[in-house]
């Protein structure tokens, strides 16, 4: 299949600005919140969905305006990602690696790369990442091999957490170059000696497609190996940057599991001892729904802030490495703040909507399940040792994605 065959019947709306991106994400929102619960269920892949927020012109928001793109804010993008959340966190889960990815080709690409890249991806071209490799002794380390046979360029190896590879066009691989440093690859999904296997069988976020991607003497564009090198020549803030989006997913967890608490507290029987009427007018259960709204509250503050905070560094030339380290600290506060209210919420509901809200008819469940799998991006227990350690002893968290 060509490079651009999956996209010949894809008509994609290019986006101009902030307002339009929102909308676009209200539009592709409420169609993802149809049949959720079913594909929960039933472990159903949302490729309506993804390709509807294709089809929107969601993928490239954050593309620069030279290149033909909206670069809407970080405050717009994270709503973006609290919205999309909210319907279906898969959903919101699926595009935030090629958002991020984008960032990382801004940062080390050059002209005709960017040209390139942006171009596709403005014409509806999706791309996902190879996730890390399941024998591997930390998600760093790379064994994919990227070798040159004369003018060939092939990749062998294997990836897991390959989150949304069966929607993409494109695949981005870590492979080790033959020189001995890591290179990130961009293929065509459909290029022989791919292989994507639909294997991940995660208890939350089911129909994400975060399975492995099998490559064995896939041969390459070298036009398309960028150096990662280079993401270490300079502070930049590309860890903070792919952490905001995973703290807005959290928080449209949270904020859809409050909304069903809302709901389901207003059907639930209230317990015999508390003599009232209905159990939303129980004591306990109205104090309880006042801190899980205040924990909410503090989660989508600190996200807003952390946000704002990456806009002021966009519109800045160059960065400093302290001002990095401010910008992965503000997003760790938030982040402690959306894990808290993603699984609190998420589970209070199931008690505050009493025995009705354990029915599998109502897949009540799916908001913790969610929220239980995807918090695990990124540890907070980490995130607070680095936010203790940045305010007490003035040390700089490490640079990379997950802080």
């Amino acid at each position: 299949m060509s490079e651009l065959s999956s996209l010949s019947k894809r008509s994609v709306h290019i986006l101009k600005n902030d307002q339009q991106a929102l909308n676009a994400a209200y539009q592709v929102a409420d169609e993802a919140l149809v049949n959720r619960n079913i594909r929960d269920q039933q472990r159903i892949l949302p490729y309506e969905a993804i390709e509807h927020l294709s089809q929107k012109g969601l993928g490239g928001i954050r593309i620069p305006k030279r290149y033909g793109g909206a670069f809407v804010s970080n405050k717009t993008l994270a709503q973006v990602f609290r919205i999309l959340s909210k319907a279906d966190s898969n959903v919101g889960q699926i595009p935030q690696n090629q958002i991020s990815l984008l960032n990382l080709i801004d940062l080390m690409g050059n002209e005709e790369q960017k040209k390139r890249v942006f171009g596709e991806i403005l014409a509806g071209k999706r791309l996902a990442n190879g996730g890390p490799e399941r024998q591997s002794k930390d998600s760093k380390t790379v064994h994919t091999t990227l070798i040159q046979n004369g003018e060939v360029w092939v990749l062998n190896g294997e990836k897991f957490y390959s989150t949304g590879s069966i929607f993409a066009d494109w695949l981005a691989i870590k492979a080790l170059h033959p020189e001995g440093h890591v290179v990130l690859v961009l293929v065509d999904r459909f290029t022989n000696g791919i292989e994507i296997e639909d294997d991940w069988n995660g208890f939350g976020q089911r129909t994400t497609a975060s399975g492995t991607i099998k490559l064995n003497q896939v041969h390459i564009d070298p036009a398309l190996i960028f150096d990662e090198r280079l993401l270490t020549q300079a502070p930049n803030y590309r860890g903070a940057y792919s952490q905001l989006m995973q703290v807005a997913i959290d928080v449209g967890i949270a904020e859809a599991a409050f909304t069903d608490l809302i709901s389901a507290v207003k059907k639930a029987r209230p317990v015999i001892d508390a003599n009232v009427e209905k159990a939303s007018l129980e004591h306990f259960t109205i104090q309880e729904t006042g801190k899980l709204q205040v924990l909410l509250d503090a989660a989508i503050a600190l996200l807003d802030d952390a946000a704002e905070y990456l806009d002021e560094l966009d519109s800045q030339f160059e960065v400093t490495d302290a001002q990095a380290a401010r910008a992965s600290i503000l997003v760790a506060e938030a982040k402690v703040y959306a894990n808290d209210a993603a699984l609190t919420i998420s589970e209070k509901l199931l008690e505050l909507g009493g025995s009705r809200a354990s029915l599998s008819q109502h897949n009540l469940d799916q908001h913790w399940r969610n929220a239980r799998v995807h918090t695990l991006h990124d540890p907070v227990r980490w995130k607070i040792h680095a936010i203790g350690n940045y305010y007490l002893n003035g040390v700089f968290p490490a640079r990379h994605a997950w802080i």
